[in-house]
């Protein structure tokens, strides 16, 4: 006889105390599904932000602004943005779109007037979840233990590869037009593979604003440039100090009182509020954009590594925003419609050689209505050889539309015009020609410098930036013009990157207490939109941003220059054109992931040493794999690392990592 099979009676589903558990049974069960379906949930940074933005914002996570919490946990988490999930890989864009697809517009807004247009494959979203990331990483075999780095020989010591690359140098065909001064970087395989070492007796920079007065002659030990300029009230030395008493060429009695003629020259200027970006072209010590800070004008100092190459180290020693580059053959590296004023003093470039090719560069990095100063003998004696320049120099601004709007003692300025309208009502012939339509006036990297006017976009993009301050947190109508596959609004992409970065940086202030580092000269290497130097200006931390464009990412540099910030392109494959022990904190938030397979990260790890003064903080945001295989580079190169969770907990994907270069 089989044994009776228990079943329920209907007394049991009746009785009331049995209803009341099931019903509270049922409920548990359902707040279960949906707390493990809001953890293991796959949705992007925030519901409505696209995957562009997701791409890199994804990879960061905020460190808790605790300071207590921190100092008393062996463990620290780092929470996250909201609905935070796992880095995707970036999306390459696409070269050959003829239309854009879709149906919300470029504001975000829905809209019935769409084109279908061509099929792209490269169009198609690749959902690669962070698992698989990380797997492709690490079947990586070659991947072996780091060996401590070696220390490179004291002839290394101001080294800068793609400056110094002597054997290229030597062998080139001409040098008439200043290409001994451009890049030309070391081959794949012989790229620097030491530690740069520091000048004896090299000390801890002093601090801003005092360093912009004086700097630590075993910092920069070379003297060549107090005994050329000293007369003109550049530079001096004092024991074991330079000091720096605010003189140029042209302005030997001091750059405020310069300043102060061209303010009065130029009403239309207002320095801080109408310029807000300039470009300084041969700036010697940078005495000019040391002095236009104290006015809210952020200028960036530029001259090659020439007879005089200590200028631009002196520069950044001081805590000037500066860079090693040169009017030659190449365009710069910075996009069009850059710098509301760019300003030349004595800086030894003739202008108007073959046809006018170097003052055109300067033209497609101004911005519409922007101005143009030169300080040079030819606008005020009265030598014949010197009043031909100054004639040439009339016609060619004339050619290309410039306005002469004041000359006064020894100082020209012009303004460029707001739109295209002087260009096409020239004569037919009148040369300089309009660039061709295919010529991108922001594509930069290794671009040969062209004879042609760069035109102004019939939108006034650009040229119609707000006042600083509000044109930091204003998003540029340029913003519209930038080559990305957005499903949503720029706008909230543009605010939302700044808000996530204004977190961090708030946590960084007060958990790694910034404010006590000495922190003066900042590098943003994947730098987006520029919320991270946006957040730590609101933030009232006393630096300035080099926000650094990569080559393999959006580019979205002509943005960053719009909010009133400046930046550069680059390809993290090859060097940085700066000194060595340049900054005080570098920030790279997803970049190894994106570069991980076009360049060496023991490479970018020994470039960022080289850039890095001892003393300055790395912080490393990227997936697991590549963190882990940081802190070993890190620890071989002699940094102090530590590895930080996010909120997810020690299991999450993404990590962040510190570290530090010690003054030995």
């Amino acid at each position: 006889m089989r044994a009776a099979t228990s079943v329920p009676s209907p007394d049991h589903i009746t009785n009331p105390n049995t209803f009341i558990k099931i019903i509270v049974l049922s409920f548990l069960s359902l707040s279960l599904f949906f707390a493990v379906k809001h953890f293991s949930s796959d949705t992007t940074y925030s519901h409505e932000f696209s995957l562009p933005f997701s791409s890199t914002i994804n990879t960061t996570t905020a460190v808790h602004a605790d300071v207590n919490s921190t100092a008393n946990s062996s463990t620290t988490y780092l929470p996250s943005p909201p609905n935070a999930v796992s880095p995707q890989p970036p999306r390459l864009q696409p070269e050959d779109v003829i239309e854009r697809t879709g149906i919300v517009d470029e504001n975000g807004a829905m809209t019935v007037d769409f084109v279908i247009g061509d099929y792209d494959s490269s169009l198609l979203e690749s959902k690669v979840n962070e698992s698989l990331v990380e797997s492709v990483v690490e079947s990586d075999q070659n991947w072996e233990k780091i060996e401590k780095f070696r220390v490179c020989d004291q002839s290394k010591r101001e080294y800068i590869p793609c400056l110094d690359n002597v054997d290229v140098i030597s062998r080139l065909n001409s040098t008439e037009k200043g290409e001994k001064y451009e890049r030309h970087c070391p081959p794949k395989g012989n790229e620097l593979d030491c530690l740069v070492p520091n000048p004896k007796g090299y000390k801890d920079h002093i601090p801003w604003p005092k360093s912009r007065d004086q700097v630590w002659y075993d910092n920069v030990p070379h003297t060549r440039l107090v005994e050329d300029k000293g007369g003109q009230n550049w530079i001096s030395r004092n024991k074991d100090k330079f000091i720096f008493p605010g003189g140029g060429t042209q302005f030997i009695h001091g750059a405020n009182q310069y300043l102060d003629q061209i303010s009065k020259m130029v009403p239309d200027i207002a320095f801080g509020q109408h310029v807000r970006v300039a470009l300084d072209v041969g700036c010697g010590v940078a005495s000019f954009g040391a002095f236009l800070l104290d006015r809210n004008v952020t200028t960036l100092s530029i001259a090659p590594k020439d007879v005089h190459e200590n200028q631009i180290q002196f520069a950044l020693e001081r805590g000037v925003p500066a860079m090693v580059a040169v009017f030659a053959t190449h365009r710069l590296l910075y996009p069009s419609q850059a710098f509301d004023l760019i300003h030349c003093s004595r800086c030894r470039i003739n202008w108007t050689r073959d046809d006018g090719i170097l003052l055109l560069e300067v033209n497609r990095m101004l911005r519409a209505g922007g101005y143009f100063v030169w300080a040079a003998q030819p606008v005020y004696k009265h030598e014949d050889k010197l009043q031909e320049q100054w004639k040439e120099m009339e016609d060619l601004t004339g050619r290309i539309c410039w306005e002469l709007i004041a000359k006064e003692g020894y100082i020209a300025t012009w303004r460029k015009p707001l739109n295209n309208t002087c260009y096409f009502t020239r004569n037919q012939n009148t040369q300089p020609p309009i660039c061709e339509e295919k010529d991108d006036p922001d594509n930069v990297w290794y671009v040969p410098l062209k004879a042609c006017i760069s035109k102004l976009p019939e939108n006034g993009y650009g040229g119609n930036v707000t006042e600083w301050p509000a044109r930091l947190h204003h998003p540029p109508e340029r913003l519209q013009s930038i080559k990305m596959d957005a499903f949503v609004s720029r706008k909230d992409i543009y605010k939302a990157e700044y808000k996530y970065w204004k977190e961090i940086t708030l946590s960084y202030v007060n958990v790694f207490r910034w404010r006590t580092l000495n922190v003066r000269n900042v590098m943003d290497m994947r730098a987006r939109y520029g919320g991270f130097a946006a957040a730590l200006h609101d933030h009232g931390v006393d630096c300035w941003v080099m926000n650094v464009v990569p080559v393999s990412d959006t580019n979205t540099l002509p943005v960053i220059y719009d909010r009133g910030l400046v930046g550069v392109v680059h390809d993290w494959c090859e060097a940085f054109d700066t000194y060595p022990r340049t900054y005080d904190i570098l920030n790279a938030a997803g970049l190894f992931s994106i570069e991980q397979k076009r360049c060496s990260m023991s490479s970018i790890m020994l470039e960022m040493d080289r850039i890095l003064r001892p003393n300055g903080h790395v912080y490393i945001r990227d997936v697991n794999s590549v963190i882990y295989k940081l802190e070993e580079i890190a620890k071989a190169m002699g940094w102090m690392t530590h590895v930080f969770d996010n909120g997810e907990g020690p299991n999450a994907g993404v990590k962040l990592l510190t570290c530090e270069k010690r003054l030995l």
